[in-house]
């Protein structure tokens, strides 16, 4: 995928042949497609469907129809949703033979995970575990890289790091976002924790506390400051020694600089992942 169709918006792919498609009415990029000729995308970034809320979209959907049109691409023997499941499957509820729906232009799977993505957060759907779901996809599978997703998704490149560190938090604490037991913040709190079980220990006491994002943040740092101090000691010594072992602490390469007074410490970082990597473990100290 080119770097020119990121972010271009969906206005500005949404198909404009209307009248070629029998399925198709007047109204300005919007079709009506029979629901039997649409299928679910298995890559969308979507995934939790809540059967009471769907049940209350289908009853809404029967009253007063499909108020925001799906957005679909055609495919060989049919269509594919990009976003809008949630209303196709409340529709199939309700019972509809046909349902409202921009048809895009998309030829590659990267540009359709990057349109659902978008359409998705501009409508607040999506839960933050299930956004980083698909920052990974765009990363991992379709190699872009956090300024193209930045840039694709209107945020800034620090927002898409700190929404993919919430895929190292274990599987219950994800859960726990998702569901909106805890906030992307309390889980970013946690991640401050360096093994699995600390981090169980704090999400426990933030439940059980029920501890503001602030509050778990002025634990956590409590904690780790006072278990680091004895850890981040350097004893005087050669500086060849020092170096090394303030290269065991930050992960990195380290040189100090000394000078006739004092002196200074240079720590190199190979990344802005890595830069971000080295700042929170400072924040932490």
């Amino acid at each position: 995928m080119s770097s020119k169709s990121l972010g271009r918006g969906i206005n500005a792919i949404i198909n404009s042949k209307a009248s070629d498609n029998p399925n198709k009415i007047k109204s300005p990029g919007v079709s009506y497609i029979n629901i039997k000729d649409i299928k679910p995308n298995p890559n969308q970034p979507r995934h939790d469907f809540n059967d009471k809320s769907l049940n209350e979209l289908s009853n809404s959907i029967k009253e007063k129809g499909v108020i925001t049109p799906i957005t679909i691409r055609e495919l060989d023997d049919g269509y594919e949703i990009i976003a809008g499941e949630r209303r196709w499957r409340a529709s199939k509820k309700a019972r509809l033979k046909s349902i409202p729906a921009y048809v895009l232009n998309i030829d590659s799977e990267a540009e359709m995970m990057e349109v659902a993505l978008i359409e998705n957060i501009q409508r607040e759907d999506l839960n933050p575990i299930e956004e980083a779901e698909g920052y990974a996809v765009l990363n991992s599978k379709y190699e872009f890289s956090h300024d193209d997703i930045a840039k694709a998704i209107g945020k800034k490149r620090t927002t898409i790091s700190n929404a993919l560190r919430l895929l190292n938090l274990p599987p219950e604490i994800r859960k726990s976002i998702r569901i909106g037991q805890i906030t992307a913040g309390h889980g970013r709190a946690i991640l401050q924790k360096k093994t699995i079980p600390a981090m169980k220990t704090i999400w426990k006491r933030i439940i059980n506390d029920s501890l503001s994002v602030r509050s778990a943040e002025a634990l956590v740092k409590s904690k780790v400051k006072n278990k680091n101090l004895k850890r981040v000691i350097i004893p005087k010594g050669p500086v060849r020694a020092i170096e090394n072992q303030l290269i065991e602490i930050f992960g990195t390469k380290v040189k100090l600089k000394p000078s006739p007074i004092g002196g200074s410490i240079e720590i190199i970082y190979f990344s802005d992942e890595d830069l971000e990597r080295i700042i929170d473990l400072l924040q932490s100290l």
